[in-house]
């Protein structure tokens, strides 16, 4: 990271190491199985005082002397010159004298601060991905660089400290006239600098041993005590056996422990043997955390513990192929926490937590490949922007629809090889398709059109996704590259020309079909040909990464199943078809007012996926539409539309008094109560302002069950005043339980006082006020309300300087800071003013942010012209829908 931006440091330690010999035109760097790695010296860089630190020994010769060294400041490599070059078959040793400073930046070793009753407590903690194990240490900071650790840390003897192995011995020191504790730790496995960790802290734990491997959960006494760590326990030695049988390699470490950081920057890191978390993701209370709060600690658990060998024993060589440690890890998590919990169908959520929201991005001209060339990616910003969410949701995405086509036996038989063959060792992405490929090999059942390679190298190689349209009169099926605006300019090239091969499953009358292959740009299938009472639907639970258009017929034989009949066609296909509807619109492949008719068997829908996925296309609407004259006829029809959901959740849970079996009946009651107070129907307001107020008046005892608090919250403070917006900050000061933390803080953005959002804005500057974890996700909460959008945006562009200096290189919420708080874009002057806040800014930089930015401006031009094109008939449709026509 630039030294600049975090305070003064002994420049150092802040740096990976190179070496060249005197007379070489360019620096030489050898990555372990790779080729010469050459970083040119660039004239004017900055100096690094550091020659007097440095020395160089080698056995059996005489070592060669330091001539000068220098900074490569791009890669943030120090580059020392020698006199005469390394002999081979010799052994060298370098020396340098290091200092780092503890900063409160959350990144490399750094400081957290958290209170203890009235006590405030420091701890010191690390994270080191992608590339600031450098801070902590000098050291070749690249993964392919795997080493072996022997950690000595010297530390109060009243403080714990814990790391990657388990402590082997401890002794007394003596240092400056003041006892010190040294506690050293057993050896680690061979392994990537970035999963290196130790937290120096008065935490304790539980604990408990699974099949031979010791786990505990750490963190603050105040949390522990209180049984917050109870689930993350119970889970985590079932879901650990879990991954034993399911890669057939038993844990490679002696322990597993967990710990809850109150200050830290991602939601979780993989450390191996040691997993750090926000306190959010791993601490449940047992009475003041709800089902959604269990779901998302479960699914960061499975997450970061899949990568115990999918990341930490098997490593990719380099950065450009990050896709293979996150997406794959996000696709295990599924597959952990439904063993976990199988009557939760936390499977099928990952259609709304990765999938459907990648799509919106990968259908952008500014998308970017999964496996991006190697020449690409040199810098540690640009290192740091490909933790998004292409390498994330949509690694998933094609992983799964990989192992669908696959079948899950040669998938984990290819996986299971792939992993026994290059433990402790580094991959390329192709390495894992070998695997596979022998597996496909070694059987006969299963028969694929081409090679793993050809297939997914269309899918890895070449950013975005295809639209198949499929003319049921004919048979025709044709793909196309899927951009939400056709005239954007696709700069970036592909070998396939942008066509893919697609695996599509389908459904005739809701009876599974044969599986089929679109190979090229075009293709007649017979079975998709339909008579006139036949309808057919293709990418059945939607296991493919790609979209269908189906000709105005067979769209409407669809839509008329879907009223009078739903249930022939799963939950997760009726949340398809409208998906579907709405982006193919936005994209102008069909009429907008098509896809607003999926919406209107909704009045008698009763399940979670198909509200969830027209809600979150209709907030596309809402953000478009909720400063305009439209907005008033597009709330009259939803409120139509979700009148009889809210009765529905109001008889279920006797008025209100009981949950619902099961998390989508639970996330379901959610979309019913948010829903219907949006659109203000007042017994929905009524039971929000009522239920705070009696809270209120008991604050000992909040009557608000855990997994409505967020809305219930919500709802209170935007039509209440400053009274309510200071009982829940006073109620955020003093609360010691994460979740609930967060969801005050989250709620708080609701106000409807545009002075009350702009003090908050000012709060979440400062560190004393809101965590430096949490501040931009405050910001983007204001930026989400609509009367804060225009304060937020106003915020950040005159405190621009300030919130890069303290948060540029922060991995995943820069960019969505950037991103949420442009969505609402789409006139020409905000259009105008983007591009002006752009130029201002070039000469300070965006940092981690540069992409985003670049998609924000896309995005606006698409929103603009997405308003001028159907404004008019989206109010007309609306009124004609709501029985209000004017």
């Amino acid at each position: 990271m630039d030294a600049g931006r975090h305070g003064s440091r002994s420049p150092c330690g802040l740096f990976s190491l190179l070496l060249a010999a005197a007379g070489t035109p360019s620096p030489v760097f050898r990555r372990r199985d790779s080729a010469p790695f050459v970083r040119p010296y660039r004239p004017g860089a900055s100096f690094l005082p550091c020659v007097p630190l440095l020395r160089v020994a080698a056995n059996g010769s005489t070592a060669p002397g330091i001539t000068r060294t220098w900074l490569e400041v791009p890669t943030q490599y120090l580059v020392v010159e020698l006199n005469k070059n390394l002999e081979s078959g010799k052994e060298y040793a370098l020396y340098s004298k290091f200092a780092g400073e503890l900063a409160d930046d959350l990144a490399g070793f750094y400081r957290s601060v958290y209170k203890a009753g009235n006590k405030t407590r420091l701890i010191a903690t690390t994270q080191m991905e992608p590339t600031d194990a450098r801070k902590a240490f000098p050291c070749f900071d690249e993964p392919a660089m795997k080493a072996t650790f022997n950690l000595t840390l010297i530390h109060n003897p009243q403080l714990t400290v814990v790391s990657n192995m388990p402590p082997i011995s401890t002794s007394e020191k003596l240092i400056e006239g003041k006892k010190w504790q040294a506690t050293i730790f057993k050896t680690t496995p061979k392994m990537s600098t970035y999963l290196l960790a130790f937290v120096v802290s008065d935490f304790i734990k539980v604990e408990s041993t699974n099949n031979g491997v010791k786990t505990g959960i750490w963190g603050r006494k105040e949390a522990i005590e209180e049984n917050q760590g109870a689930y993350a326990l119970n889970v985590t030695g079932r879901i650990l056996h879990f991954y034993e049988q399911y890669y057939n390699i038993h844990y490679p470490l002696p322990k597993s422990d967990q710990i809850g950081i109150p200050d830290f920057s991602a939601g979780a890191m993989e450390n191996w043997g040691l997993i750090t978390y926000r306190e959010a993701a791993l601490f449940l209370h047992p009475s003041e955390s709800s089902l959604k709060n269990k779901e998302r600690a479960l699914i960061a658990m499975a997450h970061e513990l899949a990568h115990q060998w999918f990341g930490n024993l098997v490593t990719m060589r380099w950065w450009n192929d990050i896709w293979l440690n996150e997406g794959f890890a996000t696709y295990m998590e599924y597959q952990g926490a439904d063993h976990v919990e199988p009557t939760w169908n936390i499977k099928d959520l990952m259609l709304f937590n990765e999938i459907y929201p990648v799509m919106d991005f990968d259908a952008l001209a500014t998308s970017h490949p999964l496996s991006m060339k190697e020449d690409e990616v040199n810098t540690p910003e640009e290192i740091v922007a490909l933790f998004n969410a292409i390498s994330y949701r949509k690694g998933a995405a094609v992983i799964r629809m990989l192992r669908t086509f696959l079948t899950e036996k040669l998938f984990m038989n290819g996986l299971r090889s792939y992993l026994l063959a290059n433990q402790y060792g580094n991959t390329v992405y192709r390495d894992l398709l070998d695997h596979w490929q022998k597996a496909v090999d070694n059987q006969t059942l299963v028969k694929l059109p081409k090679s793993i390679k050809e297939i997914m190298d269309t899918w890895v190689l070449q950013m975005g996704y295809p639209v198949v349209t499929v003319n049921t009169t004919t048979g025709q099926i044709t793909q196309e590259h899927f951009l939400l605006d056709p005239q954007s300019n696709v700069t970036r090239q592909s070998e396939f020309n942008y066509t893919w091969t697609i695996p599509i499953t389908s459904m005739k009358n809701g009876v599974k079909q044969a599986d089929t292959w679109l190979q090229k740009t075009t293709a007649t299938v017979e079975a998709f040909k339909v008579d006139t009472a036949s309808w057919i639907l293709l990418n059945t639970n939607a296991t493919g990464y790609f979209r269908v258009n189906y000709d105005q017929e067979n769209m409407r034989k669809l839509l008329h199943q879907l009223e009078t009949n739903p249930n022939a066609i799963s939950p997760a296909d009726r949340a398809q078809i409208i998906n579907d509807a709405f982006n193919l619109a936005r994209a102008q492949r069909k009429n907008i007012t098509s896809a607003l008719d999926t919406t209107r068997f909704l009045s008698n829908e009763t399940e979670y996926m198909p509200w969830q996925a027209a809600l979150m296309n209709l907030k596309y609407f809402e953000l478009m539409l909720d400063r305009s004259s439209v907005y008033g006829s597009m709330m009259k029809y939803l409120k139509k539309q979700v009148q009889p959901l809210f009765q529905h959740f109001k008889r279920l849970t006797n008025n209100w008094t009981v949950l619902p079996d099961g998390p989508m009946a639970q996330y379901n009651e959610v979309n019913a109560i948010s829903t219907a107070c949006s659109c203000g129907i007042q017994e929905c307001l009524t039971l929000a302002s009522d239920l705070f107020k009696k809270w209120k008046e008991n604050p000992a005892i909040n009557p608000i069950p855990p997994i409505l608090r967020y809305t219930i919250y919500c709802n209170a403070i935007a039509q209440g005043g400053e009274a309510e917006w200071d009982f829940a900050w006073k109620k955020f000061q003093t609360e010691t339980v994460a979740t609930e933390a967060e969801t005050l803080r989250l709620s708080m953005s609701c106000s409807k006082d545009p002075w009350i959002l702009n003090r908050y804005l000012e709060y979440s500057m400062d560190p004393t006020k809101i965590r430096r974890q949490d501040a931009l996700s405050t910001m983007n909460a204001v930026a989400g309300n609509p009367i804060g959008q225009s304060i937020a945006w106003d915020f950040i562009c005159s405190q621009w300087k300030k919130i890069y200096a303290q948060f540029g290189g922060s991995l995943f919420a820069f960019s969505e800071l950037i991103n949420g708080v442009t969505r609402r874009f789409s006139s020409e002057c905000e259009l105008k003013q983007l591009e002006q806040f752009k130029k201002d800014n070039e000469q300070a930089g965006f940092g981690t942010g540069g992409r985003a930015l670049e998609q924000a401006l896309e995005k606006a031009k698409a929103n603009n012209k997405w308003m001028k094109e159907n404004k008019e008939s989206v109010r007309l449709w609306f009124e004609a829908e709501a029985g209000h026509s004017t």
